[in-house]
Parts: structure tokens; sequence; C-alpha cells
């Protein structure tokens, strides 16, 4: 049974919807939680058979409120990357698999939005990617990925949504699981919030059964590229 490495940047922000599609696969996966007084970024001998960095909520990357864990994390995921393990960023954890990835950050203020995201080719993930799919972004800052990613679909702006490196590591502006209530604790856990989050609150609730929908597809293709349900 394949074991993924979890890293949460904040209590609120964890896989969601995500978590019942890996249990359904027998896809083992354990937390760490830095942020706690207790917790830490594990060593690379303790990652298993893949990472996962999540989001981080008024967290971001590019120096006007990094993730105090930034450095460590970066190497970690370096570490992954050149190991060849598969990797898996969401919201702020797409910012770190960028800078180990040879990517950058960009500056961009906290922001909740509820958009549309738009599949760039057929064959992306695999040819599971949504045609287009709703992208619920709770993030400061942005991944820039390296040259050599190949963009799996873009958001109404036209920038990256979904990225791929290589062929098992991905970047995820919006995090696929989202639910209403990880926005709503979100806000409640820290003092800095996204502005007027009232409407885009209020579509994560109308638009729960979609997310959940267009999750179905996404995880498939991951778990395809990323090999987890392979046996060793």
């Amino acid at each position: 049974m394949k074991q993924l490495t979890v890293i949460q940047h904040t209590s609120a922000d964890y896989l969601g919807l995500i978590e019942d599609h890996l249990e359904g696969r027998r896809i083992r996966f354990h937390y760490h939680r830095p942020f706690t007084e207790a917790g830490k970024i594990p060593p690379f001998e303790l990652i298993g058979d893949g990472l996962i960095l999540l989001g981080g909520g008024p967290w971001g990357s590019a120096g006007e409120r990094d993730v105090p864990t930034l450095a460590e994390e970066v190497a970690l995921t370096r570490a992954a990357y050149m190991s060849g393990l598969p990797i898996i960023g969401i919201g702020l954890g797409a910012q770190i698999v960028a800078l180990a990835c040879d990517g950058s950050v960009e500056v961009a203020p906290l922001e909740l939005t509820i958009g549309m995201a738009t599949r760039c080719q057929d064959d992306a993930l695999a040819g599971f990617m949504p045609e287009s799919y709703l992208n619920p972004v709770y993030m400061r800052d942005r991944p820039v990925p390296p040259d050599f990613a190949t963009i799996l679909s873009t958001d109404e702006a036209g920038r990256p949504a979904a990225f791929q490196i290589g062929t098992n590591i991905f970047g995820f502006t919006g995090h696929p699981g989202f639910k209403r209530a990880m926005a709503e604790d979100l806000i409640m856990e820290f003092e800095e919030v996204p502005g007027n989050p009232g409407p885009a609150l209020d579509e994560l609730g109308r638009r729960k059964h979609d997310i959940a929908d267009a999750l179905v597809p996404i995880m498939t293709g991951l778990v395809k590229l990323t090999g987890l349900m392979e046996h060793d």
C-alpha cells in the first residue's frame, strides 16, 4: 500500500474531498503540521511514496508574508524532485513546487476567487483533465512554472491554473477538493482575510457538486500519472 506525506500549513486547509479518493484507492496519507508547537518538516527519508504540499491561507512565498518553513520545504521538495518521487502542490504548495523545480513566484495579494479553469490540450492529465472546471483559489502570491513545464489549464485571466513538470509532478493554483467549510475556517483562523469573501463563499456552496464531479477525472489522471496504485 502506498504512503503519501502531506504537508499542511494551516489547520483549516487540508486535502478536503481528495481524502475520499485516496482512501477509496487504499492510498495512505499522513499529515505533517509544521505550524504546530511540536511540528516540523519531515526529513527526506520519511517521505514515503510521494509528497503533497497544501495551501497556506494568507501565507505566501514571494517575500511579503512567507510561510515560516519556506526554505526547508523548498529543499525537501527539491530532494523529492531530484529523486523522481511524485509531487502534488496546491495553492502555496504549487508555489513551493515551482521554486523547487527551477521556476519562480510572483507577488499577488491574498484572494478568494471561484473562477473557471480551461484545459489547454486534450491529453492533459493523461486525457482525464475536464475541458473546464471550477477553480477555487484561496492564496497569496502565484507560482510561475519553469519554462519546461507543461501548462495543463489556465484561469480566466490566461494564467496557469494547473501545470505538470516531467511525468509525475503537478501544481494547482486552486484546490480541486475545496469545501466551503474550509474557506470559512480559513477566514476564522487568521486576522487577514480576502476582501468581500461572501460572494465566493456562496458560490462554493452552490457549486459543491460541480467541484466534486470534476475531482473524479482529475484524481483518475493524477493517480495514473503518479503511479500511486502500481505495485512495487
